[in-house]
């Protein structure tokens, strides 16, 4: 029963179980706080211009059944002001230089074919030297030797 306890114990508060709940309670709250940002700041802005915050209301009636179109532009509307909303915010913190915001991916080697990650300068698996792969203005994945010369 020790032992089991041990394991449980190893594995519950082993760092990448304590990292993903950790993530998992920091992503909730920050999702709450993007949530509030786009329906009580922003959705009041849109009842301010449109005169309500939802479209709700709006429906016809089809052969006795009514279509209830306003409860979908309402959440079509809701999801892409919480969309702008995580976007701007995301965009604000890269400029501001907080996160972890590195080139996610990989690619193959070009010498031993394994695929490393897409950023690398050496290749893990034959150590040869490789020319990472960055992000330009326009996000085209080109090569640093690439974006030299287009400079």
């Amino acid at each position: 029963m020790r032992g089991l306890w041990g394991e449980f114990k190893a594995f519950a508060l082993g760092g990448n179980m304590l990292d993903l709940a950790l993530g998992f309670i920091i992503g909730t709250a920050f999702a709450g706080l993007v949530d509030s940002l786009a329906a009580d700041v922003i959705m009041q802005l849109v009842a301010a211009i449109f005169g309500q915050p939802d479209f709700s209301a709006l429906a016809f009636t089809l052969n006795g059944s009514e279509i209830r179109y306003g409860a979908f532009l309402t959440v079509i509307v809701n999801f892409l002001l919480l969309a702008a909303v995580l976007f701007g915010l995301v965009q604000l913190l890269k400029k501001a230089g907080l996160g972890n915001f590195k080139a996610q991916g990989s690619r193959e080697c070009p010498y031993c074919t394994e695929f490393v990650a897409i950023d690398a300068t050496k290749c893990k698996y034959c150590t040869a030297d490789i020319e990472p792969v960055v992000k330009d203005e326009d996000d085209a994945p080109t090569t640093t030797t690439e974006s030299r010369v287009a400079d």
